[in-house]
């Protein structure tokens, strides 16, 4: 989809975002407030050839050039992006960044902390040149505490923030997830922080630096087990696919695969019994309710498991739709996105790219849906510093709109 003039501005047309990020957790971020309507500038170091995800494949992009600059990782993260590369360890690369940040409204930045003072774009010197300006450090541990130094990636996040204790069969290793979601959640929370701080800005004329860490933000999302533990003292440990507080909430094997059961409450319980003509589960006093099903969960996922085999996962699905109780097949990637539901939500979504062989690249849709500012996808991943000689024309195009 190319932007034109017959494009519905998003919620955040005009504001422009000065990305100083590189690898997941900022371009997450970034990229979301790009997708809401605002001008991305993205910053990379011409010594590496950009992001570092731009090395990170195959999978790439056949571009016409034959240059693997696209790499699928990159592309995940990097939509609606302007791409100017820039040395910041250079007077003229530092320059030229200070310069668009005197027009930003938001700076955003996961160097390691400290590691911005040198060349003047810390939050410190910006934020004091700019009072209305609201910049965003994303780093592995946060600007204090003993830790701040220690460099971070979206594994050691996870293994220092508990959710890989949490992960994986119940004998087996910790596990990481199966994707970079300390990473893809810090920029969720970047992407609030950022937000919240603007309507503050709006409200009162002041702007404010945002410190965020993969490991705050990973130990946040604990959610339901962190809880757990901080009102037990006891702690959580690894169920597989099993829930520390639903039974029967869970994988379970059938007879050509697997589904997934998960019942909420007692009364999806009994219809549960009901449909598989096993109303003496229902019956057991050791299954009534949802804390003697905790208290009994092995004897009870024995009894479903057995009852399973017969049946084939559809068939499941089918028999425990009709009774309301929540079930469902396990899809792979390939199901999943190119699936009815997927196909109807716009799941996927093609962008025009000519750089590459066939003039589009196919990526990850946002799953925000508006009523008055829809998403817009006005511009594909960008090849690494293909904006630098438009820069000035940008810039001077977006002080008119914002004049406008």
């Amino acid at each position: 989809m190319a932007h034109s003039e017959h494009t519905p501005k998003g919620a955040l047309d005009g504001l422009l975002v000065l990305d100083l990020s590189r690898i997941l957790a900022g371009p997450t971020a970034t990229q979301l407030l790009g997708d809401l309507g605002a001008t991305v500038i993205k910053i990379e170091n011409p010594k590496t050839g950009g992001d570092d995800t731009r090395s990170w494949g195959p999978p790439y992009a056949e571009t016409h050039d034959g240059k693997s600059d696209l790499s699928a990782y990159y592309m995940a993260a990097n939509r609606n992006k302007y791409s100017v590369g820039a040395d910041i360890s250079t007077k003229e690369g530092a320059d030229l960044v200070r310069s668009i940040a005197a027009q930003a409204d938001v700076v955003i930045e996961n160097y390691k902390p400290g590691g911005l003072d040198k060349y003047g774009l810390d939050h410190a010197t910006l934020c004091a040149e700019r009072p209305d300006l609201v910049y965003c450090s994303i780093s592995g541990f946060g600007q204090t505490g003993p830790n701040r130094s220690v460099l971070g990636y979206d594994l050691m996040a996870q293994g220092y923030g508990g959710i890989m204790s949490l992960t994986g069969a119940a004998e087996g290793p910790p596990m990481k997830v199966g994707v970079g979601i300390a990473d893809v959640m810090c920029g969720m929370y970047a992407t609030i922080g950022i937000l919240a701080a603007l309507r503050h800005r709006d409200a009162t004329g002041e702007g404010q630096h945002i410190d965020l860490s993969l490991v705050d933000s990973q130990m946040a999302w604990l959610i339901n087990e962190g809880t757990n533990f901080l009102a037990s003292d006891k702690a959580p440990i690894r169920r597989g696919n099993a829930h520390p507080n639903i039974v029967p909430y869970d994988v379970f094997p059938t007879s050509d695969g697997h589904v997934i059961i998960a019942v909420g409450n007692d009364s999806q319980f009994q219809r549960f019994c009901k449909a598989f003509g096993r109303e003496d589960l229902g019956g057991d006093a050791r299954f009534v309710t949802n804390p003697d099903r905790i208290a009994n969960r092995v004897p009870l996922t024995k009894a479903i498991t057995e009852t399973f085999e017969a049946y084939e996962t559809a068939k499941i699905v089918s028999m425990l739709t009709e009774v309301n109780v929540p079930s469902g097949p396990i899809h792979t990637v390939a199901e999943a996105l190119s699936s009815d539901q997927a196909i109807a939500r716009g799941n996927v979504v093609a962008v025009e790219n000519p750089e590459t062989t066939a003039g589009k690249v196919r990526l990850l849709g946002n799953p925000l849906k508006f009523s008055k500012t829809p998403v817009t996808y006005r511009r594909a991943p960008p090849r690494f510093d293909q904006d630098k000689n438009r820069l000035s024309d940008l810039l001077a195009r977006l002080t008119v709109r914002r004049k406008g």
